[in-house]
């Protein structure tokens, strides 16, 4: 039982590069690429800022045999799990892993003939490279789509235990699921019937979610009831952004949920009429100054003098603003008074006393 009452489920233990996911282990945060995965330098540069920001495996789409090739220099200049992205082209599939891959995620119903995925499978198989069976609600079969009356939780359940079973039936069960929408309930259903049939880990996320802001909300809202009930070994969150963005947001749902622990959490009042400082870019200000910290604690950012510190009494530190001036205070309690343009520097201090 974790921090908050959360009942993992016992999921098979797989190993993707160096990192272990499933079992007792933590739940791994990953994101993928946008940049074009042959041009290696800049691959690099943002999966190493990804890396930065948390990320914990990191896949890579791979459309074309230079995609493929790329792997083995980008491998080599990362420290995190590399993952291969591939659609239709079993070829892909074996190079991507020939030149490094950690795993390969693809969907076996688009890959062609039983020999095309024997022949992948049997290369997975040679260097134990798992597989991700990926199904999402945009691609689910014609068959399904008519048994059950259109796109469902329990179409997209079938699909992907009948993925999986192509490929035990070649002998190999080092594999991980992924089943997403972009409907959140319909995901949520999904997990939760996929939970019961199986012991593979889990990828859990909402595709195609939307923006930093809509796609935000739908994520937290799906990934909350999929993960509050002990389901999911890695997760992403899916947003039309930078992919740091993703890696931002992941952490905070794992934090608020009792599954992570780490990092400075930051809190920070809506604003009122009684403000009298410019908080909404303080708290902006404030959230990438602690952005390096290794510490877990909780930082309050709060926008009135009078009530702030008291309000925000359960924060380990934190800052309240007045009429050109602010408070330090930590536990509650007010330790000193700054001026206005000193707040950041003197949190700092405090922070930095804290290391």
């Amino acid at each position: 039982m974790l921090e908050k009452g959360i009942i993992r489920r016992k999921s098979k233990v797989v190993s993707i590069g160096g990192l272990s996911i499933g079992g007792n282990n933590k739940i791994a945060i990953q994101s993928m690429t946008n940049t074009r995965t042959d041009d290696v330098n800049a691959t690099v540069k943002q999966i190493k800022e990804l890396e930065t920001a948390g990320c914990e495996i990191i896949r890579c789409a791979v459309p074309d045999m230079n995609a493929a090739k790329a792997f083995s220099d980008i491998k080599k200049q990362i420290n995190i799990p590399l993952v291969a992205d591939i659609h239709f082209d079993y070829k892909l599939a074996i190079a991507a892993m020939e030149n490094g891959a950690d795993k390969i995620r693809i969907n076996p119903g688009n890959i062609g003939s039983k020999d095309k995925i024997k022949a992948v499978v049997d290369v997975a198989k040679e260097r134990n490279i798992p597989i991700r069976v990926g199904v999402n609600s945009g691609s689910l079969e014609k068959d399904l789509i008519l048994k059950y009356g259109g796109v469902t939780a329990e179409g997209l359940v079938e699909s992907a235990l009948d993925k999986c079973a192509i490929i035990e039936d070649l002998g190999y069960d080092n594999l991980v699921i992924s089943i997403k929408s972009s409907d959140v309930l319909m995901s949520v259903k999904a997990h939760e019937i996929i939970s019961g049939k199986t012991n593979y880990p889990l990828h859990v996320g909402i595709t195609e979610s939307g923006t930093v802001t809509g796609g935000n909300i739908k994520s937290a809202m799906g990934l909350a009831m999929i993960l509050g009930q002990g389901i999911g070994d890695t997760i992403r969150v899916s947003l039309t952004a930078d992919p740091v963005e993703e890696i931002k947001s992941a952490k905070i749902i794992l934090r608020t949920l009792g599954l992570r622990k780490g990092g400075i959490e930051v809190v920070s009042c809506p604003t009122c009429g009684r403000t009298r400082i410019d908080l909404i870019p303080l708290v902006a200000n404030v959230e990438k100054l602690v952005e390096g910290y290794p510490l877990d604690i909780k930082l309050a950012v709060m926008g009135c003098a009078v009530n702030g510190p008291g309000e925000a009494k359960e924060a380990d530190l934190g800052i309240a603003g007045g009429y050109k001036e602010g408070l330090i205070f930590k536990k509650g309690e007010v330790i000193r008074k700054v001026k206005e343009e000193d707040l950041l520097i003197e949190l700092k201090k405090e922070l930095d006393k804290m290391l």
